[in-house]
């Protein structure tokens, strides 16, 4: 599908226009940072773009200042006392040095214990917990998929699991292949969920359209809470404040 992409500012925001093979002009105001993208039908003159977008500036700031208010995770630093999330729920992190195999272990409700060896660095540290990330949606990830390949009627050929800084997930429907980020075995099971449905959704429908939003609320009519309740849970700094 051809594309062809470029910036223009209105009202003093930057505005990312796609031009795409499509009827109508669809606008979004994207987390973390409230970045504007607009695709818009390959004929459509600039000026008929920025009237648009002039029209909705009032909707756009309020969506931006909405992001603004967002609240932020300090980057942590991998030491006891600090709390961290495992599926929407706060956990204190315990970091016990000893001379055996790495390993991540849940104690209870509320403690998140890394077992590390004496000099395990803040890096080393994170990577271990990324990895019980990885793992936890890895779990979590198949019977969903399953469930919903049967319900949406596609099949997925190939997922997988990456940090993302601007993005929840991400499809190729050519490939489809689809793509989850990282952050979301920190977030409530039903975030990840609702981000699976949207990607296997894309599959049927690649735009963000009137078909799309259709389809999303035939099969998951509550998805417009779970993705408000998402884009405004606290972001992790050290993926998605750059």
């Amino acid at each position: 599908m051809r594309t062809e992409r470029r910036f223009i500012e209105v009202g003093g925001i930057p505005v990312e226009v796609v031009r795409k093979p499509i009827k109508n002009l669809h606008l979004g105001v994207y987390p973390p940072t409230g970045r504007v993208r607009v695709a818009v039908p390959e004929r459509m003159d600039e000026e008929a773009v920025r009237l648009a977008v002039v029209s909705r500036l009032g909707w756009i700031r309020r969506q931006q200042a909405r992001f603004a208010e967002q609240p932020r995770e300090s980057a942590r630093e991998m030491v006891t006392g600090e709390s961290h999330y495992l599926w929407g729920r706060r956990y204190r992190l315990e970091v016990i040095e000893y001379n055996g195999p790495y390993r991540v272990e849940l104690k209870g409700r509320s403690r998140l214990v890394l077992h590390v060896r004496p000099l395990a660095d803040t890096a080393r540290r994170r990577r271990l917990l990324d990895d019980f990330y990885r793992q936890e949606l890895k779990q979590r990830i198949p019977p969903l998929l399953e469930q919903w390949q049967q319900a949406i009627g596609v099949r997925v050929a190939h997922w997988g699991i990456k940090k993302m800084k601007t993005r929840w997930g991400s499809c190729n429907p050519v490939a489809r292949r689809i793509w989850l980020n990282l952050e979301l075995a920190k977030k409530p099971p039903r975030s990840l969920e609702y981000v699976l449905v949207h990607e296997m959704v894309h599959l049927l429908e690649r735009h963000h359209n009137d078909r799309f939003r259709a389809l999303m609320d035939h099969f998951l009519p509550s998805w417009r809470l779970l993705r408000d309740q998402l884009n405004l849970s606290p972001i992790s700094g050290e993926y998605w404040e750059k």
